[in-house]
């Protein structure tokens, strides 16, 4: 005798990381039935190993309409989710290291006026003045003041446990083995325990989403990326603002315990579902904290960790209805921008998956239908996009854990270290 579960729902996420566990709430505040299947624990992947950056400044203009629309939700987080998060609007610092760094980030000033980000070009004097704490490397930088930080394992899973108050089934450790699709109703099923049927189905499974959208002749180029994240000891406080560089590279923020985290560069995939930071990752990492950030020149980093992330090469997220397959939704692909968008699909979603819960509850039962195979019922097309997506024309991460040494190593020694070093013999 089967022991397996069976559940009917209107709406099934795969993934339970800051998008779909986001996605969920919201449906579930506009009365809609969600059940979310995440593989781990939500937020303990991608979502929970990232940055914490939450930041407007620095994203392609094509996102900005999203940006600002979550930045509004963003300031509310405290009562959407009964916990800050740790979230406060710092200001994020975008460091120029050259004058062309400067014309850079004046001209990204220029093009997002609309927008209205009150962007502050800072250099010469009024920066020593405002950063006597960056290094002589520093010669300039761009501020938005209403951008900040989060901690994404604080926010990420309380987003989970929101949803799961309003009345969302949440299923942890629940992998997705199966994935199908009749015409009318989506079918999931976790190995022996649990099957999902339902009309609309949202693919956020992170690093993972490609396999869905392929399934349904969507492939995208995503591919995995593994961050290398450490933490510093507590340090006095120096520095409020949340750090990046034009150009890419380092990035940082010092939090309200006095310690700071800094991100930058490649780790080492272990296999699919891990990840590890290299000491010659480290070694350079330490380097470049060193030459924007003096202060850490004595600093000990007491922690580093890596993971999975997802990305697609024009760092452009996917996000929105599928081309092939009614009642399928595609949000992927946020890593490497920040948090600030994520809880976007939210609100994007909803109404359209509201809509396509109700064609399909109108929908023939799957015996009718079955006979009626060359007119399925369809909700109306999407409108056309203008701006292109992997997926649509265009318009996470196992969480390998913190990876805390035994033995603890300042910033300069970290930095001085030879990139490679001969390997000992171990032969006799």
């Amino acid at each position: 005798m089967s022991t397996i579960k069976t559940l009917r729902t209107d709406v099934a996420i795969v993934g339970g990381g800051i998008v779909g566990s986001s996605a969920a709430l919201a449906l579930r505040q506009m009365g809609i039935g969600v059940a979310l299947l995440e593989r781990d624990l939500c937020g303990s992947r991608s979502s929970g190993v990232n940055f914490g950056g939450v930041r407007r400044q620095g994203r392609q203009l094509s996102q900005l309409p999203l940006a600002q629309r979550a930045h509004r939700i963003w300031g509310g987080l405290s009562s959407l989710l009964d916990t800050d998060g740790e979230y406060v609007r710092s200001g994020h610092f975008k460091i120029a290291r050259s004058e062309s760094d400067m014309a850079s980030l004046e001209n990204y000033r220029t093009k997002s006026l609309d927008f209205d980000l009150g962007l502050e070009l800072i250099s010469d004097a009024r920066l020593r003045e405002r950063c006597p704490w960056l290094g002589a490397r520093a010669v300039g930088g761009s501020l938005c003041v209403e951008d900040g930080q989060a901690n994404p394992r604080l926010v990420s899973p309380a987003f989970a446990l929101a949803a799961r108050r309003a009345g969302a089934q949440v299923f942890e450790r629940h992998a997705v083995d199966e994935v199908a699709h009749d015409g009318a109703m989506f079918m999931l099923r976790s190995g022996n325990a649990l099957e999902v049927h339902a009309p609309v189905l949202l693919n956020c499974a992170g690093a993972w989403s490609g396999p869905i959208a392929t399934q349904f002749d969507e492939a995208v180029p995503l591919r995995s990326g593994n961050p290398v994240m450490v933490v510093t000891e507590p340090m006095p406080h120096f520095m409020d603002w949340s750090l990046g560089v034009e150009g890419g590279g380092i990035y940082g923020r010092q939090v309200a315990r006095g310690n700071l985290v800094l991100g930058g560069g490649v780790g080492i995939a272990v296999d699919a579902d891990r990840a590890r930071v290299g000491s010659d990752a480290i070694a350079t990492l330490a380097a470049q904290a060193i030459e924007l950030l003096p202060a850490l020149r004595h600093a000990h980093f007491i922690r580093t960790w890596s993971g999975t992330e997802g990305y697609l090469p024009d760092r452009q997220p996917v996000l929105g209805p599928s081309r092939t397959t009614p009642g399928l939704f595609h949000g992927f692909g946020f890593s490497g921008a920040g948090s600030r968008s994520v809880r976007l699909p939210a609100k994007c979603w909803p109404s359209s998956c509201a809509m396509g819960t109700a064609a399909r509850r109108s929908t023939p039962s799957r015996s009718t239908a079955s006979s009626q195979k060359h007119k399925p019922s369809r909700p109306p097309p999407p409108p056309e996009r203008k701006t292109p997506c992997p997926v649509f024309r265009r318009p996470s991460s196992p969480f390998a854990g913190p990876c805390s040494g035994r033995r603890r190593f300042p910033c300069w020694w970290l930095a001085a270290r030879p990139a490679h070093r001969p390997r000992r013999s171990t032969s006799a």
